[in-house]
């Protein structure tokens, strides 16, 4: 096992067993469980990550703190869009839609004012980073 899926592995164990809350450097800030399938794989995949609620819409970004190769688990949801969030204590049924110019900007812009490191990952690399709203379903 890597150090991130470590990492990672340690980070949804604490969300599950605090009802979504966590400490280090998560603590105080919006986080969820994305649940995905591997594009390659077809393997489920879970992924701890940020989110921004903004006029009733949910958000989360690729930022993989500014790497120059987006993350994994954005080709995962391009590959297959259907996805389940886990929010504390409830799971639901999500589609994963990649935002497209200007409306892009304005929701990253947002993250980057609440959350500043999400500037500096900008700033770090020459991609642009993917936001994705996360569409609620049935």
């Amino acid at each position: 096992m890597s150090d991130v899926t470590d990492w990672n592995a340690g980070v949804i164990s604490e969300f599950r067993a605090r009802g979504g809350k966590v400490g280090g450097a998560f603590e105080g800030a919006p986080l969820l469980l994305l649940h995905t399938t591997g594009a390659k794989s077809a393997k489920p995949r879970v992924n701890p990550m940020m989110y921004l609620d903004l006029d009733g819409r949910r958000y989360v970004f690729a930022s993989k703190a500014g790497a120059d190769r987006h993350p994994d688990w954005y080709y995962n949801l391009l590959a297959h869009p259907t996805v389940r969030v886990e929010l504390g204590t409830e799971t639901y049924p999500a589609t994963a839609v990649p935002l497209e110019p200007p409306e892009r900007e304005r929701v990253y812009a947002e993250q980057a004012r609440r959350y500043p490191a999400f500037a500096e990952y900008q700033a770090k690399t020459s991609r642009v980073i993917p936001v994705v709203e996360l569409r609620r379903t049935a």
